[in-house]
């Protein structure tokens, strides 16, 4: 039975931190409509064509690839309990808040009076409500955050972050959250990945007892 990369997990868990505090911290000050139209720029046909098709990157069902990637290429079956409660986990944290404790919860075209600011990608359908949290980054950070644990090198620690970074971004470039939004689906998958690891641990040792 292999073990889990804890060192890169901590690291990768405490940079996660740093930037959703910062993207909460920069709401408050800067006003989160004012942070959100600062970011929403637009970057031009090819800028609007990525961050178009990019951000299916944090869309639930990749949970299936990352699934074959660690069954088949990492060969890692005993790690089953901590994609599944990762899976389990963050789905439901985010439904909660987006459907329980924050419902309906206004995304920037509704909360924008003067729409003419906000920079939407042709062909994107724009959501108006359900805002907290962002889904796709938690989903994003959560596969960050994972591959930390599974890969042995140091190499996904940048390139993880820029992947999740991108999807994150790309919520707000395509205008269907704000900043704000992004921080709360970083912290989902924070929370998600503590207990999934947990978890993990919790089953390796009951395993052992048999």
């Amino acid at each position: 039975m292999k073990s889990l990369n804890i060192r890169n997990y901590n690291v990768a868990l405490a940079i996660s931190f740093f930037i959703a505090v910062t993207l909460f911290l920069l709401s408050y000050f800067l006003g989160y409509q004012e942070f959100f139209l600062l970011l929403n720029g637009d970057g031009g046909r090819a800028a609007d064509y990525f961050f178009e098709y990019f951000t299916n990157a944090g869309d639930g069902l990749m949970w299936i690839g990352v699934l074959l990637i660690t069954l088949f290429v990492l060969k890692r079956k005993d790690v089953l309990p901590l994609l599944v409660s990762g899976f389990i986990t963050s789905t439901i944290v985010t439904q909660i808040f987006k459907y329980l404790i924050v419902p309906d919860e206004p995304r920037p075209i509704k909360v924008i009076k003067d729409t003419s600011l906000i920079h939407a990608v042709p062909g994107v359908e724009l959501h108006s409500i359900s805002s907290f949290p962002s889904g796709h980054t938690g989903t994003a950070f959560c596969f960050y955050i994972l591959f930390c644990l599974l890969l042995n090198k140091s190499w996904w620690l940048a390139v993880g972050l820029v992947f999740a970074l991108l999807v994150a971004y790309s919520r707000v470039y395509l205008a269907q959250h704000f900043p704000f939004d992004v921080a709360g689906g970083i912290l989902v998958a924070i929370i998600s990945m503590i207990i999934s690891e947990k978890i993990q641990q919790w089953w390796w040792k009951r395993k052992q007892k048999f």
